[in-house]
C-alpha cells in the first residue's frame, strides 16, 4: 500500500505542475475573480489546496506550519503560491517516502480545524489527502474551461503512462 501512496505523492507533484502552468498566462482579473467555485477564485482554489495539505502534513508528522482556516491565503500572487506548493509537493513526496508501511495501519490522532478531537487511520488521511487535491484540481480545470481555455490533462493514467 505504500508504493500506492509514493505514486500518489509524485502523482499529485506532476498534475500541480500541470495545472500552475496552465494559469499561469491568465490576467490578473481572470485569476483573482470569483468563478463560483467554493473558495470563489481559482487564487482562491489553490491556496485552498496548500492550506489543507499542510494541515494535514502538520497533523502527520507534527511539524512544518499550518493556517488556522481552510480559507486563508497564504500566498498573494501565483508566483508565490507555486513557490509554496512545489515546496509542500516535494514535502508530501519526502513524507510518504520516510514512511514506515507499518504507520499505514496506525490511527491519527489530530484536532479539526474547529478544535474537536478526532482519530482516522493513517493510510485512510493519506487517501485524503490525495483526492482533496485531486477534487479541487477538477474544480480548476472547470474555472480554465470557464475562461474559454483547453482543460490541462491531468489524469492519473497520462502520468502512469510517463511514469512507465
Amino acid at each position: 500500500m505504500l508504493d500506492h501512496f509514493r505514486t500518489f505523492a509524485r502523482y499529485i507533484r506532476w498534475a500541480n505542475a500541470i495545472l500552475y502552468d496552465a494559469a499561469a498566462d491568465l490576467s490578473a482579473t481572470d485569476y483573482f475573480a470569483d468563478r463560483g467555485a467554493f473558495f470563489g477564485s481559482l487564487h482562491g482554489t489553490l491556496n485552498h489546496v496548500l492550506a489543507g495539505d499542510r494541515i494535514w502534513l502538520k497533523r502527520i508528522t507534527g511539524e512544518g506550519e499550518a493556517p488556522p482556516r481552510l480559507d486563508g491565503i497564504l500566498a498573494e500572487d501565483l508566483a508565490g503560491l507555486r513557490a509554496a506548493r512545489e515546496a509542500e509537493d516535494a514535502r508530501i513526496v519526502a513524507v510518504v517516502d520516510g514512511m514506515d508501511p507499518a504507520a499505514l495501519d496506525g490511527m491519527l490522532h489530530y484536532r479539526t480545524v474547529a478544535g474537536r478531537p478526532q482519530a482516522e487511520p493513517l493510510a485512510q488521511v493519506l487517501a485524503h489527502l490525495f483526492n482533496h487535491q485531486t477534487h479541487h484540481r477538477g474544480q480548476a480545470s472547470a474555472i480554465l474551461t470557464g475562461l474559454g481555455r483547453p482543460a490541462p490533462e491531468m489524469d492519473l493514467i497520462f502520468f502512469l503512462r510517463q511514469a512507465g
